[in-house]
């Protein structure tokens, strides 16, 4: 003979019900702690939150406490957890578990807060040497051959120098094998023929040269010979 199932009775029913929904409850103000025994493990960490916060004229400590202290094991260990339950024995003082774990849910926070600030300091530091490393990278680049006379600093007037005599030059040389230097010089040339070939302006004297002349200038010029030989 088959065993027939009981049906489940009306409190089953609405247990079930309000565990199925948990994730809508809010004010158990009204609910016993026997009922609330069989609903709230069923809760996640913010469902229980919102559970607790929500309750505001009702102490729900009695249930949810152990289940703060089962989220507290799960999240930070159990050698964790058996540390703070020694030290609250030793100091005899009693803490509620949901106060121990948001407690250490700051702690670990500001940890992690103090960590990001740590990693950020070190990257913008770092940042600022690659820059500071570009720019003196930039500063040493030489400058262009056209802008390097006019640059401040060592040499820059011996660059002048050196850029205004190569300029001089390059304006020589260009004048040089131009036309018009080249009609200069011819110019130049032939006033310099003309100053060694003078021209004569004066008729040349139509008086024979006799040799009687010659001979008396010849007779003339060697008592002169003799002296000088004197």
């Amino acid at each position: 003979m088959e065993l027939q199932r009981e049906a489940p009775s009306l409190l089953e029913l609405c247990k079930q019900l309000a565990i199925d929904n948990v994730r809508y409850i809010g004010n158990v103000e009204a609910v016993d702690l026997h009922l609330l025994e069989d609903i709230l493990p069923h809760c996640t960490i913010d469902q229980l939150t919102r559970i607790e916060d929500a309750t505001i004229g009702r102490d729900l400590s009695p249930v949810t406490n152990n289940l703060w202290k089962r989220f507290y094991e799960k999240q930070f260990g159990v050698d964790n957890t058996n540390n703070v339950i020694r030290r609250m024995k030793q100091k005899k003082v009693v803490f509620k578990w949901r106060r121990l774990y948001e407690a250490k849910m700051k702690v670990i926070e500001e940890e992690q807060n103090q960590i990001a600030k740590k990693i950020k300091q070190r990257y913008e530091e770092s940042e600022a040497k690659r820059q500071s490393r570009q720019v003196r990278l930039c500063n040493k680049v030489p400058p262009s051959s056209s802008k390097r006379s006019f640059c401040g600093g060592s040499g820059s007037s011996n660059s002048f120098s050196n850029l205004k005599g190569n300029l001089m030059k390059k304006a020589k040389m260009e004048y040089l094998n131009s036309h018009e230097a080249k009609i200069h010089a011819t110019m130049r040339k032939n006033a310099l023929g003309r100053k060694s070939f003078p021209t004569q302006s004066n008729p040349r004297s139509s008086k024979p040269n006799f040799p009687g002349n010659s001979l008396s200038n010849s007779k003339l010029a060697k008592p002169v010979a003799r002296n000088n030989s004197n």
